[in-house]
Order: C-alpha cells, then structure tokens, then sequence
C-alpha cells in the first residue's frame, strides 16, 4: 500500500479517488494545495475489492470522518458505517465493493475544548414538602408509587456538553436531592421519554416525568434528569434516539449534578442508578454502554432499568416504519427522519424523501415549539404514506440505504453490559413492542451477559399504562441494592 499526499488520488485504483484535508471543521475543503501538516492517506483495494483507506494522526484533531460522493454529485454523503460521530482510529474500509467511482475525503474534526459537565448556571426551582410530592402525582394522573419520606429541592442545571457532532454546546436537566436525610446518598438518573417541545424538559419542573424525579429524591435519592441535546435550555433542534448524543448528554449531566452537589454539601456515597422509559430507555441503554466503554474509572454503575425502549430500531422499529397498518403515534417517523438527517445526511432537500403536502407542512413544526399533537394532526394513521413511494421502495429493498444504516447505527444490542441490568417491558406495548427487549437480551445472553435480565411486571399492559408498573418494578429493585 503506498502512501500519497491527502490533496488529491488519481490512479491509485480503478476509480476516480480524492481525499481532502478539512482544517476548520466540516467547512470549504483545500483540493490543489498539499498538506503542509504531515498528514498523508494511503488507499488500495484489498483482495476481496473493498478500498481501505489509511491516514496518519493529524495534531489538535479531535477525530475524522470519511465521506464520499460521485464525481458528478454536489453533496457529500457520510461513508458507512453510517455513524457522523468523528472516528477516533486512523484508518477506514468500505464494507462494500464499489462499483462506480466515486471521490472520497477524510474530514478532520478539531477539538472541541469543550469542558464536559462544567456546570455554566444553576436556577432555583423549588422544595416540595412530601404532602406536594404526593400533590403533584394527585395533579399528573399518577397512583402514587410510594410514600415520601424527606422534603425535597429542585433546580435547574445548565452544563458545557458536546453536540451531536462533537462540537461544544450545552445542554441542561433538572437535579432534585432530598433535605435531612443524615448520610450520604444513592446517584440516580432518569431519562426522560419522547418530547417534542423545548419546554417539556424535566429541568422547567411542569411536566409528568420531572415529578419522577422529585418521587425518587423524596425516597433519598439524588436523582438527574437530563433534557438531552436540543431540549430546555440547549439549542438546535433535538437529535431523537440518537444513541450517541443521548450518552454524552447523559454523561456530562451526571458529572454536572455530581459537582453542584459538591457546592450544596450534598454527599454522595458512589452508588450510581440509571432508569428511563420509552425514549428514555433507549437513552438509559446508550448511557449504560457509553459509561461502562468510556468512563469506567470515572463512574460505577450499582444497576440499570432500562425500560420498554427502541433497542432494534433497524429491525423491530423498521418494521413499523414501512408498515401500511395504521400506528398510534405516527409523528414518531418523520420525528426519527428529520433527526437522523441531521446526523447522517441522509437527503437534501426534505423533499427528496417526503411526498407533498409533507415536505413543505411537516419539517416546520420540529422547532422545538409545536407539540406531538400538532405533528399527528397533519399526519395520515399509517405512517409511511407520508415518504415518496421511490424513497421507500429504496428503503425497502436497500440494506445499505443510508436511513437503514442510520438505523442501524442507533441500535443498541451489539454489546455486553458488565453491570446489573433488569430491562423492563410489557407484551401487550404495542407502540414500542417487547419484541425491542427480547432481542436485546437475547444478544446480551449470547454475549455472556448473565446479569441482564428482562421482566414483564403486567403482560397486558400498553406503552402508556406500562410506564406505572416498569417504573415501580425499577424502584422495588434499586431499594434492595442502596445502601
């Protein structure tokens, strides 16, 4: 294999190649001049026809990227696996032979400096007494779960996080703890499910799942509820079940909470508990992965709820998409379409994918200011009626089309969890079936994951209805592992 200047590839193989050097970020390539940084790609075709690219390690890179397109062709499009998030390794193969020539660029991403989990404010909310803790499940709908035990105090935190890309941003989440307790106590996190607008978050203290929060605190928890990238106080639209960006998000929530309990003189005894539901699970799932990948030394997981999520979106979540049955919450596909473009760049323009009158009346209400209402009320019962017929049968009969691998991208089983885990489902969930659980953790058995278990605590329950009894389960099993 033999090494060549990033600016330009001709002949190397029989295809039209290119690599570019990207100083600034994903911006304006420089393609005539060579690289005076020392980077160099080397590209072949190995024996089996796939092209290999390798590249040496630029300084102040935070990672790379490898994207591709046809020589006639204006946009880049990210190069599989599908993932946007840049690559920290130096080096990339094409799982596919290809068959038409086509340029590629190594995009090289600078670091962030970002300060993840600095806490940037803090904003009082309020204490709830355990009579308000019990007003507040009487207001919501909630049987109450338990009985609390400690008046409480809420607050917003907004802390430096990464974006979906990598870049800087930030992001905010609520952190509840309980008064007078006299010992230190248990870390949880809860994670949230599918929101659509900005002031749904836990961390603005009106909504149903912030009162999850305050139960769990009023019990001697102190307990994070991250809003995730694009919700409450962060910008930009929200990056939904992208499984990468929900981890980071949670991550440096959880480091957040852990420092302004410092400044509140809130001990913590190094017990950590994830939970979430719906969405929620997805995001508990991709956190539980990311911690135990990436943060080991920082951060030991006691146990983990993951409940009723979108595990196999490839897959299960799929099925669903390209369905002509009718689905109780259709916003959910052009919610995953718009989020996943942002990511992968999947089309452009919208109505590449989208049939009118979608193209033009969905895209507008994803800004974070129109509920879920909104978006159902102008879409049809069976969700994929709303994708041209040419991009479904794309996506369809195309294993690599780019929103299959996407999907694939954000699946969340091709993995052994170390720490004790319970998942949490009811059969009779239709909107997320159990079927996402069941091949989860036959994956996680395969891999010799024997502390994962999956439970079913009212097998006739639907996605709404289950919540209740999967939260109680996750909360009578954490109580016999706190200290």
């Amino acid at each position: 294999m033999k090494n060549h200047q990033i600016h330009l590839f001709r002949g190397i193989v029989p295809l039209l190649l290119a690599g570019f050097i990207i100083s600034q970020g994903p911006m304006a390539a420089r393609a005539a001049e060579p690289a005076t940084n020392g980077l160099n790609v080397a590209i072949a075709r190995t024996t089996n026809g796939a092209i290999q690219l390798d590249w040496t390690a630029l300084a102040g890179a935070q990672g790379y990227r490898v994207e591709y397109r046809g020589p006639d062709e204006a946009t880049w499009q990210v190069c599989p696996p599908a993932s946007q998030w840049p690559q920290t390794g130096n080096q990339w193969l094409d799982p596919q032979a290809a068959t038409s020539s086509r340029w590629y660029r190594v995009v090289a991403f600078p670091g962030s400096q970002a300060q993840r989990g600095r806490v940037l404010a803090t904003n009082g909310l309020r204490n709830f007494t355990p009579a308000e803790v019990n007003a507040l499940f009487a207001a919501s709908g909630i049987p109450a779960p338990l009985t609390p035990k400690y008046t409480v105090t809420a607050m917003q935190v907004v802390y430096e996080t990464i974006s979906a890309r990598g870049e800087k941003t930030q992001a905010s989440g609520a952190l509840v703890w309980p008064l007078g307790v006299g010992k230190s106590l248990p870390l949880a996190s809860y994670q949230h499910g599918t929101l659509f607008l900005k002031s749904e978050a836990p961390s603005y203290g009106q909504e149903t799942e912030f009162v999850i929060g305050v139960a769990l605190a009023s019990i001697g928890y102190a307990t994070v509820l991250p809003d995730y990238l694009g919700l409450g106080q962060s910008p930009g639209r929200h990056p939904y079940v992208h499984a990468r960006s929900e981890a980071t998000a949670v991550v440096d929530m959880l480091r957040a909470g852990r420092t302004v309990c410092g400044d509140q003189q809130v001990a913590l005894n190094g017990q950590l508990f994830l939970l979430g539901y719906s969405q929620g699970g997805h995001a508990t799932m991709a956190a539980h992965r990311e911690l135990e990948a990436s943060h080991a030394s920082e951060f030991q997981i006691t146990a983990s709820a993951p409940m009723a999520g979108p595990y196999d979106i490839s897959g299960t979540m799929y099925q669903l998409m390209i369905s002509t049955q009718a689905y109780a919450d259709p916003a959910y596909l052009p919610y995953t379409l718009f989020s996943y473009n942002d990511a992968y760049q999947i089309y452009n323009p919208v109505s590449q994918a989208l049939a009118a009158p979608y193209d033009t009346t969905l895209w507008p209400l994803f800004d974070g200011l129109h509920g879920s209402g909104d978006v159902n009320a102008v879409m049809p019962s069976v969700p994929s009626q709303i994708l041209r017929p040419d991009f479904l049968q794309a996506f369809k009969a195309d294993a690599s089309h780019p929103f299959r691998l996407a999907l694939q991208d954000n699946d969340l089983y091709n993995w052994t969890p170390r720490s004790p885990m319970r998942m949490f489902h009811c059969h009779g969930d239709r909107t997320v079936p159990f079927a996402n659980s069941q091949i989860a953790f036959d994956h996680f058995q395969a891999n010799g994951a024997n502390q994962v278990e999956l439970v079913d605590p009212f097998p006739l329950a639907d996605h709404g209805t289950g919540a209740y009894f999967c939260l109680i389960g996750a909360k009578d099993w954490f109580e016999t592992l706190r200290r």
